[in-house]
């Protein structure tokens, strides 16, 4: 592989004082034999870059990394098929000297364009794979290039198989004028007739990430990650900056900063890509090689007597908020494998109130959404208290109708006092992200269990509940608003909260006897993380019972009973 034009060369300075003659001297270095960190500015061997999977072994700041080392460090070994190598350039609006210079660059870099495609196995899962690589101008899109995507994405269609795409670019291809810019919707058309057909499409966000190639198939993936620190937007920096006439913000337009925004599931680390996209991968395995379901017998406890203790519904309501009761991470934790947490609502933010993802539950590829509360001030603090904003039940959303692309159950852990009620909140619009909500869930075409696990608070918590099934744990409690709420409203006195508590009826036993809830699940006297071993079983075989009715029924069957569920009450 040649070296000469991966790396920026470090500029020499100019003889002047402390040299002598006036002239520079410097030890004769072979050539390629150094490299620079634009990171850090320190001269570093091009070796170690090379053998440390171009990472900078001073400030760990990330080189960018050529396609054909790229494949290597993600596929199987020998398993890459390289496709529609050698597609001609056509110079479309006549550009003096552009097919010289493509010419010129395919001989510096040994590359046809700035994108390789073609078909590898990752974690031996067979994989539509297309790389860019920034060495040949700057993986600009031109027609050759949207072309072998575009054929890429036809032909994983054809055979049924995921696409993934590292994206680097400088965006559209200004040699060739309107042409590049028409490669943006051709494109995005094939990967929406790719979508159609149920397949699974991951973009990987590198730096940069830019323009045209920001604006189409780079922000298409069912599943967004990115490489840490990578720029990613669609206006560059210094045209930005130009335009509005301000200096903008340090961490603006990259990685983190488009995660915290909502437009990138999660941010991983080089060398966990391959594992990371391993996991994904395996998850969306379908028809023949689907994973196997567990085997298990599933003992029906629907007729099973739950153990409930004389405790009034004010005890119930404070033992529900405990601070030391088990919240929705650690049921995750408890019967999930291989946990994929996806981040964003790819409208304004990331909700930590919401936490979602992907996971398998004995062998099956599952989606899981939970309210997400802490067990102490610092932890609450981060995730607003278990309240969710319109972002968090945008995401959830996604999750959902992600969800039902791929045939996924869908597994919902409802904790909150209620949806958070703020400026920002109304602003963003509350009160139609949740009717949203409602409004999707209740003819998802897949099945949906909810488990509400400690409080239900109003709308915030039917938003994740209408399901197929709604299970509540012995001391969570599901109602209108607050015990305190209530008395306020109807009494204008929140001091009468547990008497408001008896009346509204918001316990499980209730809530079982009056057919809002199917399940109730008996917990322990003091219910910890240390003693939640049996409640977790017990969930756990009655998930799998839930998900071998479920996942087996007819799709129009399982829409009309979740409306009739609804309808009837």
């Amino acid at each position: 592989m040649k070296l000469d034009n991966m790396f920026k060369k470090t500029r020499r300075p100019s003889g002047k004082k402390g040299h002598i003659g006036g002239k520079h001297q410097s030890p004769e270095v072979p050539e390629g034999l150094l490299c620079k960190c634009n990171k850090c500015q320190k001269a570093i061997i091009t070796e170690d870059v090379i053998t440390g999977g171009y990472i900078c072994p001073k400030c760990h700041g990330y080189f960018r990394m050529p396609a054909p080392e790229r494949i290597r460090s993600i596929a199987d070994e020998d398993t890459f098929e390289e496709w529609d190598r050698g597609i001609e350039n056509t110079n479309p609006i006549g550009y003096k000297g552009y097919p010289e210079k493509v010419e010129a660059l395919k001989q510096t870099t040994g590359l046809d364009e700035a994108v390789v495609t073609g078909k590898a196995a990752i974690h031996g899962i067979e994989t539509a794979l297309g790389v860019c690589d920034g060495r040949f101008l700057m993986a600009s899109m031109g027609e050759v290039v949207g072309e072998k995507i575009t054929r890429m994405v036809e032909r994983a269609t054809e055979e049924k198989l995921p696409v993934i795409i590292f994206t680097c670019s400088g965006g559209a291809r200004m040699q060739e004028g309107i042409v590049s810019l028409m490669q943006m919707a051709k494109t995005s058309a094939a990967l929406k007739r790719h979508s159609d057909a149920g397949l699974l499409y991951i973009t990987v966000l590198t730096d940069p990430t830019t323009g045209g190639v920001t604006a189409s198939f780079a922000m298409l993936g069912d599943i967004i990650l990115a490489e840490p620190g990578a720029l990613i937007g669609f206006a560059g920096p210094r045209v930005i900056e130009q335009t509005i006439g301000q200096k903008l913000p340090k961490g603006f337009q990259r990685s983190e900063f488009l995660k915290e925004h909502g437009f990138v599931d999660q941010i991983v680390e080089r060398q966990k890509m391959r594992q990371t996209l391993g996991k994904i991968l395996k998850m969306h395995q379908t028809g023949s090689e689907k994973v196997e379901k567990a085997t298990k017998e599933f003992q029906n406890s629907q007729n099973r007597k739950t153990r409930l203790k004389t405790l009034e519904a004010w005890d119930r309501v404070q033992i529900s908020r405990r601070n030391d009761r088990p919240v929705a991470g650690h049921y995750i934790e408890a019967l999930f494998q291989d946990f994929v947490e996806l981040h964003g609502d790819r409208y304004f933010a990331d909700d930590p109130a919401i936490v979602g993802g992907i996971a398998t539950f004995h062998g099956r590829a599952v989606t899981v959404i939970a309210q997400a509360k802490g067990q102490n001030t610092k932890e609450n603090i981060g995730h607003n208290f278990g309240m969710p904003s319109p972002e968090g039940y945008r995401k959830a959303l996604r999750l959902m109708k992600q969800a039902e692309k791929f045939h996924r159950p869908v597994i919902c852990f409802v904790d909150t006092p209620g949806a958070f009620c703020g400026i920002s909140a109304e602003e963003r619009g509350q009160g139609e992200a949740i009717a949203r909500n409602l409004y999707e869930m209740s003819a998802l075409k897949t099945p949906i269990l909810s488990i509400v696990i400690g409080e239900g608070g109003s709308g915030g918590a039917l938003a994740m509940a209408v399901s197929d099934q709604v299970w509540m744990l012995e001391n969570s409690i599901y109602s209108i608003l607050s015990p305190e709420g209530f008395a306020s409203i109807l009494w204008k006195d929140s001091t009468k909260a547990a008497q408001a508590a008896k009346v509204m009826r918001l316990t499980a036993a209730d809530l079982k006897e009056m057919g809002i809830v199917e399940k109730v699940f008996a917990e322990p006297e003091h219910f910890t993380v240390e003693t939640m071993s049996n409640i977790a079983d017990e969930l756990e075989k009655n998930i799998e019972g839930y998900l071998e009715e479920y996942a087996n029924k007819d799709i129009q069957e399982l829409v009309d009973s979740r409306y009739e569920r609804f309808r009837r009450m």
